[in-house]
């Protein structure tokens, strides 16, 4: 074999080891770049033992804390009790992985990416200390993703901004508004009622389960319409205020003449007492023996408390 040929073999080796060296050198860059941007900001095993999260929007400051495996909105020392289900989904942002890249990692650069001292907060305590804590920055230019960092580290990471709709929202939003507050999880639906008996000022209906159909009294109704009885049930199970009310700004008024009874198969029995309106036309509501009061907006009014007529089959 001649010099020349020798040599082209020679330099076409080196060639194909140092392509092959610069291929491995790229794709173990992408493989830790891809690591470095799957990320997870908190655990699910700690986000389960979860009792108290503090949310500072730089507007307000509310925290939503946990008792009895039941939550809870702290604000300003009143407590009211928040939607559990949208607790959870909350949590579930910061403990799914997805795609978190690294965009800085310098503390020079926290200003510029709006996550100063200044920044959005959220603090998750768990059985025994802070779990998590995180502030949420400027948005990017493309609107949908924004900038995080952890308190007291230099990483900056960019990602879904969906969390700021928990954040910036009105504070009602976290309120679980609901009459039976366990329709709201499905621990409680129209299925368990066994009776309704519905208290105004001018009468008294009263429906009772009688198998797959209703038996009304108190008002006539010549052809009655199961299905408009069914849906009845289900709307006062539903039921919701759009927001409480300070229980002591609504002391003057009457809760006694408009109240609708709810009996349940398991036995248990809620009654709803509804005051007279304001000068909105909106009512105030009780339930049972807490101390809670509910506002009462007119159209929901207006749908629990119906004529005859409602329940015909047309």
């Amino acid at each position: 074999m001649t010099y020349k040929k020798r040599l082209i073999i020679l330099l076409s080796l080196i060639g194909a080891m140092v392509l092959a060296y610069s291929l491995s050198v790229i794709f173990s860059y992408e493989r830790s770049s891809a690591r470095s941007s799957s990320y997870v900001w908190l655990d699910p095993k700690s986000a389960e033992k979860a009792g108290r999260i503090l949310i500072d929007n730089t507007n307000e400051k509310f925290e939503l804390i946990k008792k009895e495996n039941k939550w809870f909105v702290n604000y300003y020392g009143n407590e009211f009790p928040a939607r559990s289900l949208r607790v959870e989904d909350f949590l579930s942002f910061f403990t799914k992985r997805a795609q978190w890249p690294v965009r800085s990692a310098s503390a020079s650069a926290h200003k510029r990416f709006g996550l100063d001292d200044n920044a959005a907060r959220i603090t998750i305590y768990g059985e025994y200390s802070v779990v998590l804590d995180v502030l949420l920055g400027d948005y990017d230019n493309t609107g949908s993703d924004a900038y995080f960092r952890k308190v007291g580290q230099n990483e900056v990471r960019s990602g879904d901004s969906s969390v700021y709709s928990y954040i910036t929202g009105t504070l009602t939003g976290w309120y679980n508004l609901r009459l039976i507050p366990g329709s709201a999880d499905g621990s409680v639906d129209s299925s368990s009622v066994q009776r309704v008996t519905v208290y105004n000022e001018e009468e008294t209906q009263t429906f009772t389960r009688k198998g797959r159909a209703w038996e009304i009294s108190g008002i006539t109704v010549e052809n009655p319409d199961v299905s408009a009885v069914e849906n009845y049930v289900s709307f006062i199970i539903n039921a919701e205020g759009e927001d409480f009310a300070d229980s002591n700004l609504t002391s003057g008024y009457n809760f006694d003449n408009s109240r609708i009874v709810i009996e349940f198969g398991d036995a248990g029995v809620t009654t709803i007492r509804i005051s007279g309106p304001d000068e909105f036309d909106k009512r105030y509501a009780k339930v049972g023996g807490g101390g809670l009061t509910y506002v009462i907006p007119l159209w929901v009014t207006a749908r629990l408390f119906r004529d005859s007529s409602s329940f015909e089959l047309q």
